[in-house]
């Protein structure tokens, strides 16, 4: 297969490239970055794109799956323009340049609590960001709803603090449910549903992750 990637230089991103590259059902693993990854593969094929003009990549876009992990935090971004336009734009511009190349197979990580009609800025955006591509209608999409994600050498340090209150509330027995999920099992769970040939609606709980894969109708 040939897999399409945008978000590699994210923490899910770089676990997932990494696995990818190591997979053998995948003979090409196309990357969509503003910077290369240190990473260097025969498999790897690095396109460095200016995202704020999707005509001069979109035509790129060309595979068997596509995986977008893509994602950045309101400090990080400075307003919350800047994040929708990492956040919405980006990933909704590389969504439909993959519909319009015919890629079949779209795999999404949202966020846990993601809906259109959420008064919270970051939830209400996720799930504007999931309708708006179930609209383009891909033959398969999967959508990630993970909660607290454990990422390597963060630093976020909100993320941090709240992963080890959670971690040890979770040694006492509480909050089983909002267990940290490392980022490689997040990565490992999406290649493996990329895996998966299903039709119509089902549903998959994996830890603190909830995913469901629709297959769109006209």
């Amino acid at each position: 297969m040939k897999a399409l990637v945008i978000g590699a230089t994210g923490a899910t991103g770089k676990d997932l490239v990494n696995q990818l590259v190591n997979d053998k059902d995948f003979e090409e693993v196309n990357i969509f970055v503003r910077k290369p990854l240190s990473i260097q593969n025969e498999k790897l094929k690095t396109h460095v794109v200016n995202f704020e003009k999707p005509d001069e990549w979109k035509d790129l876009v060309k595979g068997d799956v596509a995986f977008s992990c893509l994602g950045t935090t309101l400090k990080a971004a400075g307003s919350k323009e800047a994040q929708r336009k990492v956040d919405f734009d980006y990933q909704y511009e590389f969504a439909k340049a993959a519909k319009e190349n015919s890629v079949d197979d779209y795999i999404l990580v949202s966020a846990y609590g993601a809906n259109p009609k959420s008064k919270i800025f970051y939830s209400k955006m996720k799930g504007e960001l999931e309708e708006a591509v179930k609209k383009l209608h891909f033959n398969k999409i999967t959508i990630f709803k993970p909660g607290m994600l454990e990422r390597k050498d963060s630093e976020r340090t909100g993320e941090v603090l709240g992963s080890r209150i959670i971690k040890f509330a979770n040694k006492l027995g509480l909050f089983e449910s909002q267990k940290p999920l490392p980022t490689d099992v997040l990565a490992k769970a999406m290649i493996n549903s990329s895996k998966i040939k299903s039709n119509g609606y089902s549903s998959i709980k994996l830890g603190n992750i909830f995913c469901f894969a629709e297959k769109s109708s006209d």
